[in-house]
């Protein structure tokens, strides 16, 4: 936590006595890859991806999953051409926690509340984006920027790791209230439905998409966009 500055430089110096607002802690989680601890058990979270297996994930649209993703050392990889590919179950009001690992230069996402009824994922569900700022054209911009709500909410600069590094983000989906969290610190907040949710929604590319944003409930996805991506501890916690 930042430390505020004497009074003298107060105002000189505002910004620098805004401490970073945390999450609140999870529970102790286990040491081990892909796996929970008794305390994450007890808390009700469960594993979305076993860590060996693709079981529990389809491509979009499709009912089973293409050998263009596949278990590589302990992560789910996106290794050649493969689509979006989504869980098979769906989730209302969550928390999702999720390790990702793009290639240098490389771009993908996670999309939330997603349905079928759209010929692509990303013109109903909104996207988390991942990306390797430091070396894809789309890290000059906050919108596109690594943790962004893609096209709609600027990251802030400076929280997400270099290509070829793992990242840990967190996703807090409840009711209308959405957190987008990179290496523990929140990038964005926002209310669906809400005045500036719809203003940016009018000003963005997802204008002519009416579906875009409206589900209360849908799949998890993640993005094949033509780079190596890897995801590993995917968690989620069903918040009532």
């Amino acid at each position: 936590m930042k430390t505020c500055l004497p009074v003298i430089a107060l105002l000189v110096a505002t910004s620098s006595c805004k401490a970073q607002s945390q999450p609140p802690a999870p529970p102790p989680s286990s040491t081990v890859q892909n796996s929970l601890s008794d305390a994450e058990k007890a808390a009700g979270w469960k594993l979305l991806f076993d860590g060996q297996t693709t079981t529990g994930w389809r491509n979009y649209r499709k009912p089973t999953i293409s050998d263009g993703w596949s278990v590589r050392d302990g992560a789910l990889t996106r290794v050649g051409a493969g689509g979006d590919i989504i869980t098979n179950d769906e989730f209302k009001n969550f928390e999702l926690t999720i390790d990702w690992k793009i290639e240098i230069g490389g771009n993908s996402g996670i999309f939330w509340r997603a349905s079928e009824d759209s010929d692509a994922i990303y013109w109903n569900a909104p996207e988390m984006q991942v990306l390797d700022d430091a070396k894809h054209p789309d890290g000059q911009s906050p919108l596109t920027s690594a943790g962004a709500a893609y096209d709609l909410y600027p990251a802030p600069p400076g929280h997400v790791r270099p290509g070829g590094e793992w990242n840990s983000a967190r996703l807090v989906v409840n009711g209308n209230h959405v957190e987008q969290w990179l290496n523990g610190f929140k990038m964005v907040e926002f209310e669906l439905g809400s005045r500036d949710w719809d203003s940016k929604v009018a000003a963005s590319k997802f204008k002519p998409h009416p579906r875009f944003g409206k589900n209360t409930q849908g799949h998890i996805g993640l993005q094949d966009h033509g780079n190596v991506v890897a995801f590993r501890n995917i968690k989620i916690r069903v918040l009532p």
